[in-house]
């Protein structure tokens, strides 16, 4: 499994409960770019409708731009390929105040492009402070040793 995209920013603005492994429907073109690492996760996120699950937001720019359709759009929604009794438990979860669907990683696995999907709780800002603090206190303690 090799990760290709991380959304360093999803870990940092949110808690993470739960963790999903979705597909995605992609295009021949958009798969050569996101195994090359063409892949923008910032500012990303999920949503269900009617009982499917959409990417929205995320950039795959082209491959070969060249090459590509000229009516592409980089940024346009891509479905998400997850059971239906997963997407069933999401509509429920997200529903409860606070949770929210954020893109974590884009990996391969078996020669397949998967999407890892967080169920997760905003941060207040106090608690970001928090965990920047925290981390520097590790940091400086495993320099030290």
């Amino acid at each position: 499994m090799s990760v290709v995209s991380v959304n360093k920013r999803a870990r940092f603005d949110y808690e993470i409960l739960e963790t999903y492994e979705a597909g995605i429907e992609l295009k021949g073109f958009e798969v050569k770019a996101v195994k090359t690492g063409h892949i923008n996760l910032a500012g990303a996120y999920v949503i269900i409708r009617t009982n499917q699950a959409w990417l929205i937001n995320a950039d795959i720019p082209p491959y070969q731009p060249k090459n590509t359709p000229p009516d592409y759009d980089s940024k346009q929604s891509r479905r998400l390929l997850l059971h239906s009794s997963e997407i069933k438990r999401l509509v429920g979860r997200t529903q409860e105040k606070g949770l929210t669907l954020v893109p974590l990683e884009v990996y391969i696995k078996n020669r397949r492009i998967k999407l890892k999907v967080g169920l997760a709780k905003s941060r207040k800002e106090f608690d970001k402070r928090e965990l920047i603090k925290k981390r520097e206190f590790e940091r400086e303690t495993n320099l030290g040793m």
